[in-house]
């Protein structure tokens, strides 16, 4: 379990295609601190250490993961967002996010707010999925590529957030621009309440 605030963001320093697997080794700050089996959420999908040594760090994503997020898109040089589990001893700064990316979304606009900016961002919208929750509301939680947001202005298949200088510098967001892709989680309260709500119809 995460809480979407990035600690910092990885740089991809090699990938492998095994199979229908794709191992990614990374480098950043903590790598050392790793231990093998442990969590880390990259762009927002909980991915395990498989090894770790030299500064970095390697990860296995499985097909399922693949076809659901970014990480396939991803090549050497490419900086990724990435947390550590959360400890369950301090405040959660963010909202509750489980490293399951939903779905993918393109991000379709970016506007300059006067030293903040406003990111617009398009997803595949089912009505089925819908029902069962994979939506966003105004003023709801988001996680875009590992980053607890909060939504504004959302509409049947878009959505906006407001990005801070901070959080610009400190994740991947200052290299998002028009087109690029990214990894959505819905809110998992959302979920939950509409399968409540379809159980008890």
């Amino acid at each position: 379990m995460f809480s979407g605030i990035v600690e910092e963001y990885a740089e991809v320093v090699k990938v492998v295609k095994e199979q229908e697997n794709l191992h990614l080794t990374l480098k950043c700050s903590f790598a050392d601190e790793l231990k093998v089996d442990q969590s880390v959420s990259h762009n927002g999908v909980c991915l395990t250490v498989v090894s770790v040594g030299g500064g970095a760090y390697t990860v296995t994503a499985m097909k399922e993961t693949i076809e659901r997020s970014n990480i396939g898109l991803l090549k050497p040089g490419d900086k990724v967002n990435v947390e550590r589990s959360m400890m369950m001893n301090g405040r959660i700064d963010g909202h509750i996010v489980q490293g399951h990316v939903d779905q993918t979304a393109t991000c379709i606009a970016v506007e300059d707010a006067e030293g903040s900016w406003y990111y617009t961002f398009r997803y595949k919208f089912d009505k089925e999925m819908a029902a069962r929750g994979y939506f966003t509301v105004d003023k709801g939680s988001i996680t875009v590529n590992g980053v607890s947001l909060t939504v504004c202005n959302p509409t049947e298949d878009t959505f906006q957030v407001a990005i801070i200088p901070y959080t610009y510098e400190h994740t991947n967001f200052h290299m998002l621009k028009e087109g690029s892709v990214v990894n959505i989680e819905f809110d998992i309260i959302g979920k939950y309440l509409s399968r409540m709500m379809q159980l008890t119809k």
